[in-house]
């Protein structure tokens, strides 16, 4: 994306912070198939939603997954847990650092990470070992904090980093597209004849390195969300993912004929111009960093074109960046074919 991004554009703290509710955020509504763009707040969103539209939740819960490492010389590392590997590993990032294969390092309250084998394909993630004292959910709500970056002023609390729909704990970093609901909320969209459905992606690590391609995420699809979705379809109504977590989940989630189907396990499923969506209609996201590897995805349910003007229109009206800024409403204006194909 050809764009930069003003530096006084990043959301520095939560909107609660800056006077506003959860759903007094802005939102920017843009549409795949005209070039209209409305500017709203998140709290009028029934307004762009009818009956019978289908919208689908991530609900993994965030983990206080930031933890501070000593190495043997004293000096101490950020290591940021990033996902839960079969048989007892875990894939974690030693921010800003170089580690070797082996090094042990020591954590609070009696833990060791071992840095083992660096994850294929990535500069930055390394196979690693915990070894704690403790279940490691107990051991996180004891020593961990919520994973930051620098364009955040101050620390928040962790509650901060939730949806308030969030029930199944496992992300490294808050499903964020999600945060501007609340109850109310989902009181106003039921009473509108509007469905919801849920998945679980628990989502990892997204530092701001560039031109890498997002890693396997644990993901799940039960057949309660895969037959709505079905059903939604079959009907031709809309189906809008919150989040592009909820995006790599559904289309994770199809058989070889592209229609949905319960699945769990792991994704490296990377959606952009070689892989459009086959599922998902619509989408509410946030606004992504120009070089991140999210904007694959966005612009290939948004349209390059559509996806770049949507852009360049929230920059000159100033919306806020990351995930305690504003929102982006993707959606068909018309009716859905039965799928994206």
């Amino acid at each position: 994306l050809d764009l930069t991004l003003p530096k006084d554009l990043e959301a520095h703290e939560p909107p609660e912070a800056r006077g506003l509710t959860r759903d007094g955020v802005r939102m920017l509504i843009s549409f795949t198939d005209n070039d209209r763009l409305v500017h709203a707040r998140f709290a009028d969103l029934p307004d762009f939603l009818r009956a019978g539209d289908l919208v689908v939740l991530n609900v993994s819960k965030t983990l206080p997954a930031a933890l501070t490492a000593r190495r043997a010389d004293g000096s101490e590392v950020a290591v940021h847990l990033s996902s839960q590997l079969p048989a007892g590993l875990s894939l974690v990032e030693f921010r800003e650092t170089r580690v070797t294969e082996g090094e042990q390092l020591a954590l609070a309250g009696g833990g060791r990470v071992s840095a083992l084998v660096p994850y294929p394909g990535s500069p930055r993630l390394w196979v690693a070992r915990l070894d704690l004292p403790q279940p490691l959910h107990r051991f996180l709500e004891r020593w961990g904090r919520p994973i930051t970056y620098r364009y955040l002023h101050g620390s928040w609390p962790l509650e901060m980093y939730q949806n308030v729909y969030a029930a199944v704990p496992g992300s490294a970093e808050m499903p964020s597209a999600g945060r501007p609901f609340t109850p109310q909320m989902f009181d106003r969209l039921a009473a509108k004849g509007v469905e919801m459905a849920s998945v679980v992606l628990h989502t990892g690590v997204s530092s701001p390195e560039r031109g890498e391609p997002p890693h396997e995420e644990f993901f799940e699809v039960p057949h309660e969300a895969a037959a709505a979705v079905e059903r939604a379809q079959r009907e031709k109504r809309r189906v809008i993912a919150v989040g592009t977590t909820v995006v790599r989940a559904l289309e994770s989630a199809v058989d070889a004929a592209g229609r949905p189907v319960a699945a769990r396990g792991w994704t490296d499923l990377v959606i952009g111009p070689e892989r459009r969506t086959r599922v998902v209609d619509g989408l509410l996201t946030g606004f992504h960093e120009p070089e991140g590897s999210h904007l694959d995805l966005v612009a290939a349910i948004a349209g390059h074109r559509r996806f770049e003007r949507a852009y360049q229109a929230a920059v000159e009206a100033s919306y806020l960046w990351h995930e305690f800024g504003d929102v982006h409403l993707i959606i068909p204006s018309q009716q859905p074919a039965t799928n994206n194909e």
